[in-house]
């Protein structure tokens, strides 16, 4: 896609307030305008419940340096109580744009029982890939539809005529793959009925790792010959799979649930060791200043695209810091904070030089871009009391 794609259509001019006062720029930070960044904005102050604030999420974009922010996927919005958040980018450079709706009752519902009810009239979500520039959509998993709740749409490595995403079926959640124009699903979860989510497909496209019933498992790529990465009675919760670019690794968190550290298995299954340690941090940001049922969300680790090293968030003292770890077991500090403070979802660019991240550093959940090593952190979005601005994703090129 287009340099200009990343171009505001109504905010084309960078705020001064971002840069006022930060003081040299190193050579390193000063290119941020070429790097692309898409996330979620929401209200979370609202004291009626998630679903009040959850309903207004939009999905954004904004370019590295905090210039040209503006939403996108608008279009998408045709009845109340309907919102978007930015999930992840395509290859090619358009966006996956989630699109989700919940009935106001439902959520009375759910709120009174602790637990969601996904079911069928209740809640409607689906996966468009959307074009940042022109707006042109396709709404991929309302093709041939399996399923009311269709999240996770992601690409097949190595294949641009399949792609991948995770629907609940009967109310189990499944990994499933269809052809690139949506038609021909099929469910690749094998074995015992479970739980199964958090599909991740190799680089080479060959074998798919992902949860089921909060443990791993390694298959073959049409989910054939499951086998589990780990047999230890002691690791009762492992969350989120996740291979690293170069396809020789596999990280995830095991441990027990709220107190679970990130691992690293080899590609094979085999060779299973803990990297870091997050300390007392339960691995979930709470976004909401009035917490409800489950409105924090899962705060992993990801990998940075040289596949050198693992990013992550550890309690470290009363703060909650941003950290890396080495494929060989170096602990990198990244940041340090005054107590109470919460740094959460980092993201690293392909190119490995910039990491994003939240922080509520400045007294709202906003987002900031540093050097691969902590250092020359600047502000990307502005922190926004009752505002929050997270899950970025660092689109696939530079622009």
């Amino acid at each position: 896609m287009s340099k200009k794609a990343c171009c505001a259509l109504i905010l084309g001019m960078l705020v001064p307030s971002l840069l006022a006062g930060c003081g040299e720029r190193s050579p390193l930070v000063t290119d941020r305008s070429r790097y692309c960044i898409g996330y979620t904005d929401m209200q979370c102050d609202d004291p009626r419940g998630q679903f009040y604030n959850w309903r207004t999420r939009r999905a954004m974009i904004v370019r590295a340096d905090g210039s040209d922010r503006r939403e996108f996927g608008a279009s998408l919005i045709k009845d109340e109580n309907t919102w978007t958040s930015f999930v992840r980018w395509w290859p090619d450079g358009r966006a996956v744009v989630g699109v989700a709706w919940e009935s106001e009752e439902n959520y009375a519902w759910e709120r009174e029982h602790k637990t969601f009810r996904m079911t069928d009239g209740n809640w409607l979500v689906d996966c468009c890939l959307v074009d940042i520039h022109t707006g042109e959509m396709v709404n991929l998993t309302a093709v041939e539809r399996v399923s009311n709740y269709n999240p996770g749409l992601a690409p097949w490595p190595g294949d641009p005529n399949r792609v991948t995403f995770a629907p609940i079926v009967n109310g189990l959640q499944r990994p499933y793959v269809m052809d690139i124009d949506g038609r021909n699903k099929k469910d690749l979860s094998s074995g015992p009925e479970g739980f199964t989510y958090g599909c991740s497909i190799s680089p080479d496209g060959q074998r798919i790792a992902y949860n089921k019933n909060y443990l791993v498992y390694i298959a073959e790529k049409d989910g054939s010959n499951p086998r589990r990465v780990d047999e230890d009675p002691n690791h009762t919760f492992q969350f989120i799979p996740t291979w690293s670019p170069d396809g020789r690794w596999l990280h995830f968190l095991s441990g027990q649930h709220y107190k679970c550290h990130p691992h690293v298995v080899r590609a094979d299954g085999t060779g299973l060791r803990k990297l870091a340690d997050r300390g007392s941090y339960i691995s979930a940001y709470e976004p909401l200043k009035y917490p409800d049922f489950h409105s924090g969300g899962s705060d992993l680790p990801v990998w940075s695209g040289d596949s050198k090293w693992v990013y992550y968030t550890a309690q470290v003292g009363q703060a909650v810091e941003l950290m890396r770890v080495s494929i060989d077991g170096e602990v990198q500090q990244l940041t340090r904070s005054r107590p109470g403070v919460a740094h959460f979802y980092p993201d690293v660019s392909p190119d490995s030089r910039l990491v994003v991240f939240g922080s509520t550093r400045d007294g709202a959940a906003a987002l900031y871009v540093a050097n691969a090593d902590g250092g020359n952190v600047r502000s990307v979005t502005v922190p926004t009391p009752g505002r929050a601005h997270l899950h970025a994703h660092w689109a696939p090129v530079n622009r």
